[in-house]
């Protein structure tokens, strides 16, 4: 009988064989639960049809938690873990509950007593931590940087900031489309020997992760438009 727990599952950070990434204790957990709490349940659905092409997915139940559900909607996702049954949450890639909506959930479960088991899958800011050669010791994940220019420049100026007065290691993301401006803002921005690491597509075809100051970087920037990226910022 399966333990009765909040199961955080990772899933690839893109397309990429499963075996890859994630260990093979991933698929017999998945294997006893039937209701999931999921960021897109049509990814969510191909995700488990991928662990497992004979999964049922008609007899699961799945509980969409995105930016648009109310917190009385999160609450009440939990209930099957009342009558004892275990629950799993999958987001869009790599782990659940880290720069993920997941995380509200795992709050209540953790403030209900649920017991919650995370399980071992790809992260992109862990993996690209490891790949910069940074300070892993100290590091800080800004998310989303903003969209309006000068705000955007004014928080770069502040990350550049503690760099070097905390030794801290800054990372954060864009949106693909948007990845040519924020390293154009990068370059124009931070002093030349600030270090810059850009990594993307991680665990994918294509994987890429390179570390160069600032001057090193300008006019070697390969287009980065539409991958994915995590940027990180040191001394």
């Amino acid at each position: 009988m399966m333990e009765t727990a909040l199961y955080l599952i990772p899933v690839t950070l893109g397309d990429t064989p499963l075996a890859n990434v994630l260990p093979q204790y991933n698929s017999e957990v998945i294997a006893g639960i039937r209701h999931f709490i999921v960021e897109d349940v049509r990814s969510a659905r191909r995700f488990l049809r991928k662990v497992d092409p004979q999964f049922d997915i008609d007899g699961s139940q799945f509980y969409e938690l995105n930016k648009h559900t109310s917190p009385q909607d999160v609450a009440g996702y939990l209930r099957p873990l009342q009558d004892g049954k275990p629950m799993g949450v999958i987001s869009e890639a790599g782990c659940p509950a880290v720069a993920d909506p997941g995380a509200d959930v795992v709050a209540i479960a953790q403030r209900k007593g649920v017991k919650v088991v995370p399980l071992v899958g790809p992260s992109s800011i862990i993996l690209s931590v490891m790949a910069s050669g940074f300070n892993g010791q100290s590091f800080a994940f800004n998310g989303y940087l903003p969209v309006k220019p000068d705000e955007r420049v004014k928080a770069l100026r502040k990350l550049e900031q503690r760099i070097y007065n905390e030794d801290q290691t800054q990372l954060f993301i864009e949106t693909p489309y948007r990845n040519g401006k924020m390293i154009d803002d990068i370059l124009a921005t931070c002093r030349p020997q600030t270090k810059l690491c850009i990594a993307a597509n991680l665990t994918c075809e294509g994987e890429y992760a390179k570390t160069r100051t600032v001057k090193e970087w300008r006019g070697k920037v390969p287009d980065l438009s539409k991958i994915p990226c995590i940027f990180l910022l040191y001394k």
